[in-house]
């Protein structure tokens, strides 16, 4: 197998990312009327827990320790993302679309290019694959 602490720690950053999106959202929820993209907002979020959890276990059967928040940089990520959110829904879900595509698709793609052993690559795909399906879900409500 690849080596343990190297794949834990790539996880890890998976995590933290997944981490960063649910609190994303949070950020997302408040600032939506709409109840019915409120809703799908937050069945997204609930989704995006549900990966935390996934990867928290797979980091745990490798015998690592899983972070249990979005760390520093993105807790300071997320404070900006909070200030700088509009207050316009269309916005604010292109805010979400750009989140997922762009770290929750391209940026976990690259994360995990090449180091997994075929059990946490199997995880972390379909985290990613999560993501793709939020982004669409979220352009859906867009038209």
């Amino acid at each position: 197998m690849k080596d343990k602490e190297i794949v834990v720690e790539e996880l890890n950053t998976l995590l933290r990312g997944t981490y960063m999106g649910i609190r994303a959202f949070e950020h997302h929820i408040q600032k939506l009327d709409d109840p019915q993209m409120k809703q799908t907002i937050q069945s997204i979020q609930q989704e995006a827990k549900i990966n935390a959890q996934k990867l928290s276990e797979r980091i745990q059967n490798l015998n690592g320790m899983p972070a249990n928040s979005e760390g520093v940089t993105g807790t300071m990520h997320g404070y900006m993302h909070k200030v700088m959110l509009s207050d316009n829904p269309d916005e604010i879900l292109k805010d979400a679309i750009e989140g997922l595509e762009k770290y929750g698709v391209e940026y976990s793609e690259e994360l995990v290019k090449g180091d997994l052993d075929p059990e946490s690559r199997k995880v972390a795909e379909e985290v990613i694959d999560t993501s793709r399906k939020h982004a669409d879900i979220i352009k859906k409500l867009l038209k």
